[in-house]
């Protein structure tokens, strides 16, 4: 059914300190913990029982954990499903956010409303008929870019902010995902990875990177270092306006600032964005063997391969079934390999594996002698933090 737009405020969940309960859908709350100076926020439902079950049988965990970085520029939504929205299905996001928080805090609010509008509530995800929904989500991704562009324009916070963005509408039976940027979505096949996102980077030998870079320098723009101008590594991004509506006045302050030539701009001619917010869009069906899925932002994964993580999770469901634990566990993997980044996880358990009759499975030698020296660098920190309060 069509959802009027006074109940969308209904159905935003967001793992943040402000969320407060309502009738129809389970709202969050923050939790924190510190660790080592780090912040880990997870989301803990509030009004249902601590399985975290959704109507679809589908358990959800999420955490955020602030890595090297000065700022949280990560954010997660997570919209589970309820009897009378979106036809049963549940909605999760992971935002990365670059050159500030102001555009992760605009689509946090805003992304999923005009996804919500775009697919008619929900009708057009039961239809199936994929081209169609295909053409809803990257209206609503562009709409939503459209209006986050004249909000920093007008507000003036962090103009040159901007965000990555994947996106999945997810029930038992089907998976959509959207997704521009750098994070990464992996299904387990009955402990198989499945990679289900490619990275839109303007580097690199695979297919996704050498479209992008074909991408960029069709449209009039150039990569230094893998970076678009010298300047972003990602491709695919909401916001970042100089590469959008700005393409010019970049040009123009990077001359005042010694960058660029004069007479190197004036042979610079844009026919397109050189970063784009159309995103891919792609079905997946879930079978009997789908166990969980992963969503994370580049923080978990340039850090963790997506073997190692399935491999990690599918232990830790077989000792505890808890699927909070296992996405904090997982997170804390990342900071004890010494992730610079931000790191922000969704783990979706459909329901559908008994985990106490799953095996044990070897994790990795490489991984458990990373895990090893962390804690051995922890352990050693900690005598030589006491020796010198001591001294």
């Amino acid at each position: 059914m069509s959802l009027p737009s006074l109940n969308l405020h209904k159905l935003m969940i967001f793992n943040t300190a402000h969320c407060k309960n309502h009738n129809h859908l389970s709202y969050y709350k923050t939790k924190t913990k510190n660790l080592g100076g780090r912040c880990c926020s997870s989301a803990i439902a509030i009004n249902t029982p601590s399985s975290l079950t959704g109507v679809s049988g589908i358990r959800w965990g999420s955490t955020k954990l602030q890595g090297a970085r000065e700022e949280m520029e990560d954010d997660v939504v997570i919209v589970k499903s309820s009897a009378d929205g979106l036809d049963a299905f549940s909605f999760a996001a992971v935002f990365d956010g670059h050159a500030g928080y102001s555009s992760v805090k605009f689509l946090r609010d805003e992304l999923y409303r005009e996804c919500v509008t775009a697919l008619q509530g929900g009708m057009l995800l039961t239809g199936k008929n994929f081209n169609v929904i295909k053409k809803a989500l990257q209206d609503a991704f562009q709409t939503a870019d459209e209006k986050l562009i004249n909000w920093l324009e007008t507000s003036g916070e962090e103009t040159e902010s901007g965000s990555t963005a994947t996106a999945l509408f997810i029930n038992n039976d089907l998976l959509f995902i959207s997704h521009v940027g750098d994070s990464c979505a992996v299904l387990s096949r009955a402990g198989k990875p499945e990679v289900l996102t490619g990275s839109h980077r303007p580097y690199g030998s695979n297919k996704a990177s050498l479209n992008e870079i074909r991408r960029i320098r069709e449209a009039g723009g150039w990569i230094v270092n893998g970076r678009i101008c010298g300047d972003i590594s990602v491709s695919r991004a909401f916001g970042d306006m100089r590469f959008k509506t700005k393409k010019y006045e970049m040009l123009e302050k990077g001359v005042q600032e010694g960058r660029w030539s004069p007479k190197f701009v004036s042979r610079i001619k844009f026919s397109g964005d050189l970063v784009t917010v159309c995103p891919d869009v792609f079905q997946v069906d879930l079978g009997v063997d789908t166990e969980f899925i992963l969503l994370a932002s580049d923080g978990l994964w340039d850090y963790i391969n997506s073997s190692e993580a399935v491999t990690f999770v599918r232990n830790q469901l077989r000792k505890h079934g808890d699927v909070q634990m296992a996405c904090e566990a997982l997170g804390q993997v990342a900071l004890d390999r010494r992730s610079q980044d931000n790191i922000t996880i969704v783990l979706a358990d459909f329901g559908r594996t008994n985990w106490e009759s799953v095996p044990i499975q070897q994790q990795n030698i490489f991984f458990e002698l990373g895990q090893a020296f962390a804690t051995l660098g922890i352990v050693s920190f900690g005598i030589w933090m006491t020796s010198m309060l001591g001294s």
